[in-house]
């Protein structure tokens, strides 16, 4: 093995294997998993480059947010998913920037990760529209962190509630604003409901968490734009049903730490949740690519960046058309269609092989759950709604969690909350409170 060297600018530089090339890939999400796995037989070495150390399945955080899963469920170390791929190394470490030119991945503190091809599959991040300070009252939810937070958030409300002698004040703190009409923003706003319907209604005896407001905002007309319209009203019906506050049209204009300002009404809340939208990581920065009003960096057909085939760009950083001309939706099956088509073009490359042709989404389905027993599905040829899309979405997310025991546990953990309406994770941890 070579000895690491050193750059005129002081950065580290790992050594190379000599004779083999060397695949780099940055996040260890769905999309870059699936890029590893596929080279997994490939005559490479693969560097698996992430600033957490371990898999994260996103769709099911906001159940941890609302104490029906705790974080261990849905996160399962990197370094085990990839313990027997032999030609697949782990690097925790926070990436800064990549030169293209010279082949580099730059990493915080000095240090630089040298590859023949490149694959970043470094997700996305809140987007608050040109308003970043409101993330600090409302949090958004892409990480476990994230997720605990809310959850200790929302937790305390109802724990302030109990103790607070004045009115305005308890039903500031009895009110949830969740900003954001998406898939994500409707799973939180029904999950909400139900904690303080089902699961706290009868833990306090100062307050009646049934009687919690629950607000769902979203700027457009209707919820879950990417479902078909007849679904998506649904969905906003089952929501009014469990409670919840739908308002659509009007985009929030004001958010601070004592609530929102809607349609030049004024909601007190303590606790807010955003789930308005997303934009990419900083990918298209570092590569000086073109990139779209998300910040997606624009690929060619086989998800190289222009002028860079040994560079590709995957998931949620990569702004991808369907065959009928439509974005890719960034869900996790997709980013798992494109790392395994990113790794199978790589591992035909190294092997001198015909290369597959242009990468092409194959959309399966959506699905989104209000509540219990309540969810809608879109397969295209069939659509769903009520109990049995619930049944499918419950299946579908639990086949797609990495490990078989993450799959056992919120197997269970999902069956004991169904039979007794209570949730497992109400725990309380982190900082002070912010309400």
């Amino acid at each position: 093995m070579n000895e690491p060297t050193q750059t005129p600018t002081g950065a580290i530089v790992a050594a190379r294997s000599p004779g083999r090339a060397r695949v780099v890939i940055l996040g260890a999400g769905f999309g870059g998993l699936s890029a590893a796995k596929a080279l997994k037989n490939a005559p490479c070495d693969v560097v698996v480059i992430d600033r957490r150390n371990y898999h994260l399945f996103q769709p099911l955080l906001y159940q941890v947010a609302t104490a029906a899963l705790s974080p261990a469920d849905i996160a399962s170390p990197i370094r085990s998913i990839l313990s027997r791929q032999r030609n697949a190394r782990v690097l925790m470490a926070r990436v800064t920037g990549i030169d293209a030119a010279r082949r580099l991945v730059e990493l915080e503190g000095g240090g630089a990760e040298p590859f023949d091809h490149l694959v970043v599959a470094t997700g996305a991040r809140h987007a608050y529209f040109g308003h970043d300070q409101w993330e600090a009252v409302a949090p958004g939810l892409k990480k476990i962190d994230d997720a605990t937070d809310i959850r200790r958030r929302v937790l305390l409300a109802f724990e302030h509630a109990e103790s607070t002698t004045e009115p305005e004040e308890r039903r500031a703190l009895l009110t949830f604003v969740v900003v954001g009409g998406g898939a994500t923003g409707v799973e939180m706003a029904g999950a909400i409901a139900e904690l303080a319907h089902w699961a706290l209604a009868d833990d306090f005896h100062a307050i009646d968490p049934t009687q919690a407001r629950i607000v769902l905002v979203e700027a457009g007309p209707r919820l879950l734009p990417a479902f078909p319209p007849e679904l998506a009203e649904h969905a906003r019906q089952a929501l009014v049903k469990l409670g919840v506050e739908v308002q659509l049209g009007h985009a929030v204009e004001e958010c601070d730490s004592s609530g929102v300002k809607h349609r030049n009404e004024r909601i007190p809340a303590r606790t807010i949740v955003w789930a308005a939208g997303v934009q990419a990581s900083p990918a298209a920065k570092w590569l000086k690519c073109e990139k779209d009003r998300a910040g997606r960096a624009i690929v060619t057909d086989d998800l190289s960046v222009p002028g860079h085939p040994e560079i590709f760009v995957i998931g949620d950083t990569a702004a991808v058309n369907d065959p009928n001309g439509k974005p890719v939706p960034g869900i996790a099956p997709a980013a798992k269609q494109m790392g395994t088509y990113v790794g199978r073009l790589l591992a035909a490359r190294l092997r001198a092989k015909a290369k597959p042709g242009p990468f092409r989404y194959r959309h399966d389905g959506s699905l989104a759950t209000i509540g219990r027993n309540a969810a809608i599905a879109d397969f295209g040829w069939i659509r769903l709604k009520g109990r049995l899309a619930w049944w499918l979405w419950g299946i579908a997310h639990i086949y797609f969690l990495i490990d078989f025991r993450g799959r056992l546990v919120v197997a269970l953990q999902w069956l004991w909350s169904y039979l007794t309406y209570r949730r497992g994770a109400r725990l309380i941890t982190g900082g002070e409170s912010d309400v």
